[in-house]
């Protein structure tokens, strides 16, 4: 019986280097992805209920790197590590309760958004510069939507009120993210396929 863990569509960049992924290299990339996040989280800069992180570059690059089913793995893997009490969400924080405060709608948001960008790249959008900054600018809009309507709801504010607080104040992070991680895929992708070829 083959233990070798088949992508559904194209690989990914992580999946062409180091294919074939047997069940060990995908579990032992989902726990390394989820600290990733993990680290990524304590990358902060505080100010009000919603702190800004390099927590959503690590979720989208993440999506992109695994692919759909691996990288929404990975960041469900985080989520529990998180509620489980290890000081895995940002500033240090930890505990089930984080998933119901001002910042759990972005959380629970990021496997929906590694999946997201997970697909696109499986269709090989992470190939080229325009076509992954459209993949991780859909996955960033998962995410700061879903912040945006569970701040509003927790906070009984208005949606405006909320895209200011949640929205406005990550925009200008979030290009330089996406047109980094963006930038960097199909650099991957160069690399890899030079190495191949000598």
């Amino acid at each position: 019986m083959s233990t070798t863990y088949q992508q559904p569509e194209a690989d990914t960049l992580i999946g062409a280097a180091l294919a074939p992924l047997d069940w060990t290299r995908s579990v032992s990339l989902v726990v390394a992805f989820s600290l990733l996040t993990a680290l990524a989280a304590q990358i902060a800069i505080p100010g009000g209920p919603v702190p800004i992180t390099a927590q959503t570059f690590a979720v989208l690059l993440t999506g992109a790197l695994l692919g759909s089913r691996l990288g929404a793995m990975a960041l469900i893997v985080y989520l529990i590590e998180g509620a489980s009490g290890l000081p895995f969400f940002a500033q240090g924080q930890g505990g089930i309760a984080v998933l119901f405060g001002p910042t759990g709608g972005y959380l629970v948001a990021f496997p929906a958004a590694a999946f997201i960008t997970g697909a696109f790249a499986e269709n090989g959008w992470d190939k080229r510069f325009w076509t992954a900054v459209i993949a991780m600018t859909v996955g960033s809009i998962v995410i700061l939507l879903a912040g945006l309507a569970w701040f509003s709801v927790l906070m009984h504010t208005s949606p405006l009120i909320a895209f200011q607080v949640t929205v406005l104040k990550f925009i200008l992070g979030d290009i330089i993210k996406i047109l980094a991680a963006a930038a960097a895929l199909p650099a991957g992708w160069s690399l890899l396929k030079r190495k191949a070829s000598h």
